[in-house]
């Protein structure tokens, strides 16, 4: 072979294809990889599959290298003597001489013909000594302790510890059920100085109102004087918190989390869609946390989003249809108050029925709704716009959940538009009429309760009680969002998918199930309509950006369908944070 065709050989060999495309060849417990510069040790481990212990790391976070539970042994090729060629295996790849110390992963980066070992006698015994060290002063309550089930710091003391201490002198006494916030309590001799807390107030949070007083074995963690853990993103901290430290006021003692059941589903309180895990045991939430997905929220959500839940399983729940006899509510059959419906509406004109619907409904319901609205035969269709102050981070200036998914299943660019002359209209008798949709409109929609009563007929879908209730005629038990399926579109064009976490109460029904048979009893006609996967796929059918897909197409990180230009600024933050590697999330 002559030298040329050797050459060209030589570079094609599978190390050689790396450096052209950016990448590193590294190797991990013997087995030799390709990663991106610039990437951390402890992710190019991650990624394939070797998992390193670690607490302070957080890869959304900055790398401080606190805890030093993520120490490695690294090589590199040793270096030649002058004038001689290094050496290389049949594959191209220099021999790693190894160094006679360990490193920690969270903080150094790969490089070329790097070497990686993630076990081995001398990784073990430097965690096993890192380990005691954290569990010097750490108490031994672990059945009593919130964090137990999901604790990092009892799961690695069993595959990473010696298995007993040799520490005999007292522990170090810190603060104990200090309430350092409004939604969040502080065990501080729980904690192991990891400073995620400290990290993710100051740079995704950006409250930076905690840090560390005190130093060596009294260090302890504390509010800035005179402060306090109020932020609307607090509760994130408990989150990472890796131990048992920081622990939610509305979460703590109530219930273990290896009774509870995860369910993946949206948050409904603005147009961003931030990614839940809603925690229910039996028919009862008992927590929501967030769930990952870089294109929505990050890893992160705000308190006031996550803390409201608990309405659904209140004392104000509808849970059977109510109809108003001599102006009383009393409870009646479904058969009886979908047959009572249809003859009321069908005794008013069409242009005299006005429906109003909320922008908290999925996909699949305005669909329908749009379906009655067209049986009815009523040009007087209108969503209820909900506007706030946004807060530069996940919390949307537009507080309804999907006014995106709205404005393609009506096919207009203002849902909204119709609500002043619908408003107009109760109140000067023109519409005589009105179906509203899981909203009220004495709090939300700028009806005074005075102008219900012009009406003949009120017909309400609803889960709690309000005004607009005790004014209606007619009164159908809703579901709440952790009670049903379907999928909404958040303000960047993501459709996503609502998943159901607990069941509805009582004789409620789930709003498609309501409007589906609310237009048969219109028509007298049954349709080919049976679960909420036949209300999507007719949907698909009519709307263009929904074309091929399926409820379960839609996956638990959803699908873009759109381009909207909606930018959610902490995600902007988050990128530009990984531009200048100070992350690497």
């Amino acid at each position: 072979m002559s030298d040329t065709s050797s050459a060209t050989a030589e570079l094609t060999l599978p190390k050689d294809l790396a450096a052209a495309n950016g990448m590193v060849n590294v190797q991990i417990d013997g087995v030799w990889h390709q990663f991106p510069k610039g990437t951390r040790m402890i992710e190019a481990c991650r990624k394939v599959g070797t998992i390193v212990p670690h607490y302070c790391y957080h890869p959304k976070l900055s790398s401080p290298g606190n805890c030093r539970m993520c120490l490695v042994q690294m090589g590199m090729p040793p270096r030649s003597a002058p004038g001689q060629q290094p050496q290389r295996d049949e594959n191209g790849y220099e021999p790693i001489g190894w160094m006679p110390r360990p490193v920690i992963a969270c903080a150094n980066t790969v490089s070329e013909n790097m070497g990686i070992r993630t076990s081995g006698e001398l990784v073990e015994k430097c965690r096993e000594g890192v380990m005691e060290f954290l569990l010097i002063n750490h108490p031994l309550d672990c059945p009593i302790c919130d964090q137990a089930g999901e604790c990092r710091l009892q799961e690695h003391s069993v595959e990473h510890g010696r298995g007993a201490s040799r520490f005999v002198d007292m522990k170090v006494k810190k603060p104990k059920n200090v309430e350092i916030g409004p939604r969040i309590r502080l065990d501080d001799e729980r904690c192991i100085m990891c400073s995620r807390c400290i990290r993710f107030m100051d740079e995704v949070a950006g409250d930076p109102v905690l840090g560390f007083t005190q130093r060596g074995t009294h260090t302890t963690l504390t509010v800035h004087p005179g402060r306090l853990l109020d932020s609307n993103y607090s509760l994130n901290t408990a989150d990472i918190c890796p131990v048992g430290a920081l622990t939610s006021n509305d979460f703590r003692f109530q219930m273990r989390v290896w009774f509870l059941k995860e369910t993946p589903t949206i948050d409904v309180n603005c147009g961003t869609g931030t990614n839940i895990t809603v925690w229910a045991r039996g028919n009862t939430i008992h927590r929501i946390t967030p769930r990952q997905n870089d294109e929505v929220n990050s890893t992160w959500m705000p308190d006031s989003h996550r803390l409201n839940f608990h309405y659904i399983d209140g004392e104000a729940r509808f849970t059977e249809p109510l109809s108003k006899v001599d102006a009383q509510h009393q409870a009646v059959s479904w058969t009886d108050a979908l047959k009572t419906a249809a003859a009321k509406l069908k005794a008013v004109s069409p242009g005299q029925i006005a429906i109003i619907a909320s922008g908290r409904m999925t996909n699949e319901e305005l669909y329908l709704t749009k379906s009655l609205a067209a049986q009815i035969g009523s040009p007087h269709l209108s969503l209820v716009p909900r506007f706030a102050e946004p807060d530069a981070l996940l919390i949307a200036a537009d507080r309804n959940p999907n006014t995106t998914g709205a404005k393609l299943v009506l096919e207009t660019e203002d849902p909204f538009a119709k609500l002043d002359s619908i408003r107009e209209g109760v109140r000067s008798g023109q519409i005589k009429a009105l179906i509203v949709l899981g909203e009220d409109l004495v709090t939300d929609a700028g009806f005074h309760f005075s102008d219900l009563a012009n009406l003949d007929f009120l017909v309400q879908t609803q889960i709690l009680a309000n005004p607009t209730a005790l004014a209606a005629d007619l009164v159908l038990p809703a579901a709440a969002f952790a009670e049903k399926r379907g999928s909404m579109v958040n303000l960047s064009g993501r459709l996503q998918r609502l998943n159901r976490a607990v069941e509805m109460p009582g004789q409620a029904r789930d709003d498609w199930e309501i409007l589906r048979e609310l237009i048969i009893a219109l028509s007298g006609e049954n349709n080919d309509i049976h679960l909420i996967e036949d209300v999507f796929k007719a949907m698909a059918e009519a709307v263009p950006p929904f074309s091929g897909l399926t409820l379960s197409k839609i996956g638990h990180q959803g699908t873009q369908v759109l381009e909207t230009g909606y930018r959610i600024p902490l995600l902007a933050n988050e990128r530009a944070a990984k531009a200048a590697g100070r992350i690497n999330g």
